[in-house]
Parts: C-alpha cells; structure tokens; sequence
C-alpha cells in the first residue's frame, strides 16, 4: 500500500502540472456520496448484515417445520424372526406449544414383547403442556426474538450507513477547502510574480529603490512556499477520498486522471436550507430515532428472555393422549377413554427452584440495564441535536462576520495600493495588507467548511429518524 501511494503521489503530482489538461476528472458532492452508499464495501456488509438477520427469523421458523421419520428393522436368530418392523411417523409442531403426531407401526414376529401389537397399526395423538411452556416456550421465544433481532439489526446497520456516509461527505468538503486553499494561494504567486516584474521595471526606470524588488521578491517566495504547502495537503486529501472510491466489483478505484471537486464552498444549498432542517429536526420525536429504535428492539427481546425464563417457575405438567386402530378394522374413537386409547401425564417440580430464581433475576437485571442505556442514548442524542444546531447557527453567523471582515481588508488593501501608487506608502505595507487579506480568506474558507460539516452532522442524523 505504501507504494501504491507513492506511485499515486508521483502521478498526481506530475498530473496536476500540467495545469488541469482535457482527461481532468470531476467529481460532485452528489455523485462522491452515491458511489459511497452503492460500492463501499462497509456499506455493502451492513446491507448483508439484515440479509443475516432474516435468515435467522427463517431458522427460527425451523423449530415449528414437521418432523417425518422411518424406521426398519428384523431380528432373525437360527432361523428364527424375532420380529420384523417397519414404522413411519409425522410429527407436527404447533405455535401453542402443542405436539400433533401420527404414525403407522406394522410389527411382525414371534418373539414380540407382550406390550408389542403384531399387524398394522395406526397411531395419532397430542400433547399438551398443562403449565410449563402452553403460553411461551423456546420455539415461539426464538422466533420473537429473530423478529425484533431484524428490526434491531436494521436500525443498527441504518446508523452505522449513515455514520459512513456522513464521515466520507465531511471528507469530501475538507477536500474542497483544500483545493480552494490552494487556488488562493496560486492566485496570490500570479499577482506576486506581476508585482515583482512591475517593481523591477520601476526600479529600472529609477523610479523605486532597490530594496522593494527584494522586499517583492521574499513575498513572492513566501506565497510560493505556502502554495506548495497547500498543494501538498490538497494532494494528502485526496488520497483521504479516494479511500472511499471502490468499484461495482469490489476492487479499489485507482485515480488514472486528475480529479478535483465540480462543487465549491460558496454555492452549497445547505446557506439556504439550515433554517428549514433545524425545524425539520426538531418537529421529530427523539424516540423515533433508529438509534433509539435499536434499544426498543433489544428490550423486546430482553422481554421476551424474561417471560421465557418466568416458565421455569412452573410446574412441568405433559399430557399425551394417542388413538388407535388396527389395520382392516373401523375406528372406534369414542369415548376417547373406552377403547383403543394410551395416555400419559408426567409431571416436574423443581424443589427449590433456584436456578430458576436466578435466571429470572438476571433477565430483569439485563431489562434495567438495556433502559438505563436507553436513557443515555436519548440524553447524548439531545445534547447531539443542540450542539450541531448550535454551531450551524453559530457558523453562519461568523460566516457573515468574516466576509464583512474580508471586504474590509480588501478595501484597506487597495487604499494601500493607490498611497503606494502616489507614493505616499511602501511596498512592506502593501505586503502586511496583503497578507492580512489571505489570512481573512484563509479564515473565510475554513469557516465555511465547518459550518457544512456541522450541516451534514444534523442532516445524516436527520435521516435516521423514522418517515
């Protein structure tokens, strides 16, 4: 990877002399964040992140799928047939917990048990929990729980989509402040390098003294500096984009051609727009927040555990009940306890019940944990939502602030330049306006882009809340 980078640093840099040539690339903010959401391979995971969580719903399901057996089987010894079987079943889960089953048992030989029944037959019954599992049992716990486990993990992967793309867009804008910075800085040597043939004309004509071509000329070397400076960040950013610039078949884009931002700073709708996603902000419920959603989800499964688990502190009380009837003859089902018929009732008390007693207790503990989370993470939310509503509004203000601020500099600048053209200044005053009007620009630009960042920090946030 180091390599790669410097084999891109060198391209780049060779590509970006030749003063932006016809296979230059352009890139939008709009199109930057489309290729992230459709190609990113962490954008990609937790798409397949809910994928796996709706397979764990089919699992789920998988306890309540009937169950079909068949069985074969001789004894012979010395010629004897101890007994020859050949059975098949069908057993069929229910959701209240009640087992349906059927089956067909032909049993042949002579050395059967006495309880055995030679011939055909047929065989349906039921069994019924009287306490322990007839309201809630494993196999309906399991299948809540994928249920809310899919909502859960779609609210999880929602947040962590919007977490990336809102990382990958403030990428994006510090790209742009870096590329502005930059033609800043570009423009300022093109005027410097003007003013230094202008001075040396004018010392040549014996007009200005010697010392102001020196003094033109260390300007015009410090702004070439800081060009080159800023060029280099330009270029370090760029490499911090293209990090999240992957193709439809999951390889990593590698930058052919030039590429700088199609947008800029100064024409973003977010200027216009901040008022209106403030109220839209704060006409949501924070409780519909996917962030809040996801601990919904997980107390509905901690619910569940806990009612699972309250199961335990009941009786075990099974009652089975088979029909039967033998091959070739009628069926005789009624009355159910006259004739052709086997019940059973097994029951289970645990005596002291304290491992029931925990596991139940630990499930409430967990219930109180998961809302203590809840409660912070509504708390964060807020003091979240407040403090990037707060700098947006902050932001624009000094937005305002510094532009005034800049025109001002300006206007000291080319009141500068006119005394100097009168003679009545030096160019060492010029060069201290000078400079003070890049850095009120330098200042103008980054406060541009911090007022987007905290923009795109409540907008993301905003599109994690419930339509």
């Amino acid at each position: 990877m180091k390599k790669q980078s410097k084999i891109f640093l060198l391209a780049f840099l060779l590509m970006f002399s030749l003063n932006f040539a016809q296979d230059s690339l352009k890139i939008s903010a709009a199109e930057f964040i489309n290729v992230v959401k459709n190609y990113h391979p962490l954008a990609l995971k937790y798409q397949l992140q809910n994928r796996l969580a709706e397979q764990e719903i089919t699992r789920a399901r998988g306890g309540f799928d009937p169950v079909l057996a068949g069985k074969l089987g001789e004894k012979n010894i010395d010629g004897t047939k101890y007994y020859e079987q050949k059975n098949i079943e069908l057993g069929i889960p229910t959701w209240y917990g009640i087992d349906v089953h059927g089956s067909y048992n032909h049993l042949d030989g002579k050395k059967l048990n006495n309880s055995d029944t030679k011939g055909g037959l047929y065989q349906f019954g039921v069994t019924v929990p009287l306490a322990k599992n007839l309201l809630y049992d494993k196999r309906r716990a399991m299948l809540d729980q994928a249920k809310f486990g899919l909502k859960m993990t779609e609210a999880e992967q929602a947040v962590l989509t919007n977490e990336l793309l809102l990382e990958a867009e403030n990428t994006y804008w510090e790209w742009v402040q870096n590329y502005e910075i930059y033609k800043l800085k570009s423009e300022i040597v093109d005027i410097n390098k003007e003013r230094l043939k202008l001075t040396r004309k004018t010392f040549e004509f014996g007009e200005k003294p010697a010392i102001d071509t020196i003094e033109a000329l260390s300007q015009l070397q410090s702004f070439e500096l800081q060009q080159r400076d800023a060029f280099l960040s330009f270029v370090k950013s760029t490499q911090q984009l293209q990090l999240y610039l992957w193709k439809d078949n999951q390889q990593f884009y590698e930058i052919s051609a030039m590429i700088y931002p199609s947008d800029n700073l100064a024409e973003h709708l977010a200027y216009s727009d901040f008022e209106f996603l403030i109220n839209d902000v704060e006409s949501r419920q924070i409780n519909s927040h996917q962030s809040i959603l996801y601990y919904n989800q997980k107390q509905n499964i901690l619910e569940s555990e806990r009612r699972l688990k309250w199961q335990s502190f009941l009786p075990k009380i099974d009652f089975t009940y088979n029909f039967f009837n033998k091959e070739n003859y009628s069926a005789d089902f009624l009355p159910l306890f006259d004739n052709n018929f086997q019940y059973g009732l097994k029951l289970e008390i645990p005596v002291f019940q304290r491992e029931a007693r925990a596991n139940y207790q630990m499930a409430k503990i967990k219930l109180n944990q998961n809302q203590l989370d809840t409660n912070i993470k509504i708390r964060e939310l807020d003091v979240k939502i407040e403090t990037y509503k707060n700098e947006i509004q902050n932001y624009h203000t000094q937005i305002d602030l510094s532009r005034e601020n800049l025109q001002n500099y300006r206007k000291l600048l080319y009141a500068e330049e006119t005394r100097y053209s009168n003679g009545e200044s030096s160019l060492f005053l010029i060069n201290s306006r000078e400079n003070k009007v890049i850095e009120a620009q330098e200042k103008f630009i980054s406060i541009r882009t911090k007022f987007l960042k905290s923009f795109n920090k409540l907008k993301w946030m905003k599109e994690n809340f419930t339509l």
